[in-house]
């Protein structure tokens, strides 16, 4: 079972870099949850977008779904009203660092730097105090989990089998059968909204949305989906 870097990459980084899948019962890091609930978390990375997000925010609305947001500080500083407005319209706003940098870039002290740079700068606009974090491109090690762990901050990956590569634009129709040929409850969906053309995303979820909540889902955030595991 793979998770979002290739095989090759799992080789190179191996002994550096800790990627562990759902299947891993003793994962610090959460990938989906068990439940027998009709539950779904929706997620985006990178943003916010100012074409698309909006956009996003519309359809979550017409479909009365929760969503949660990894942002990157930057780009919340730039579009400030976004992050507002997510937060405003019941959505969970989380940490995806200030600039996107990998872990194999950089050291979990720089990381854990942008970290809480960011969550500064999400308190400081939406006054709401981010609980979830995303490392950027799925890359942690303990070192990280360690920093995280001492800031109160859960580390949430997503289910493997839910990475829709939007960001590849690999077609609508694509999109939209990753998430729906294999839809479960507690499911965690990746998803972006990151800097450029996002149409697609936005396309499939025109069509995910009604699909998923006519078989009876409940959007909901990552945050409110651990809470509802069932023990």
């Amino acid at each position: 079972m793979l998770t979002l870097i290739g095989k090759a990459a799992l080789l190179s980084w191996f002994f550096a870099l800790t990627v562990v899948t759902s299947a891993n019962p003793n994962s610090e890091v959460v990938w989906n949850v068990t439940t027998d609930k009709k539950l779904i978390a929706i997620t985006f990375d990178d943003g916010p977008n100012p074409v698309y997000t909006p956009q996003i925010l519309d359809l979550l609305n017409e479909y009365q779904a929760k969503a949660t947001f990894f942002v990157l500080g930057k780009r919340v500083q730039m579009y400030p009203s976004i992050a507002i407005r997510e937060v405003n319209e019941g959505h969970e706003i989380a940490n995806h660092t200030f600039d996107h940098h990998y872990l194999k870039n950089v050291s979990p002290e720089k990381l854990i730097e942008e970290i809480r740079q960011t969550q500064e700068i999400i308190f400081d606009i939406t006054e709401q105090m981010p609980h979830v974090f995303r490392p950027p491109g799925g890359f942690y090690n303990d070192a990280l989990l360690q920093l995280t762990g001492e800031d109160q901050l859960t580390v949430v990956m997503w289910s493997w089998y839910q990475d829709t590569k939007d960001w590849k634009k690999p077609g609508v129709d694509q999109i939209v059968n990753t998430v729906l040929s294999n839809v479960h409850n507690g499911d965690i969906i990746l998803f972006h909204d990151l800097q450029g053309d996002c149409s697609q995303t936005v396309a499939a979820l025109q069509q995910i949305l009604p699909e998923l909540k006519g078989q009876g889902y409940q959007f909901v955030t990552v945050t409110d989906l651990i809470a509802r595991t069932k023990k």
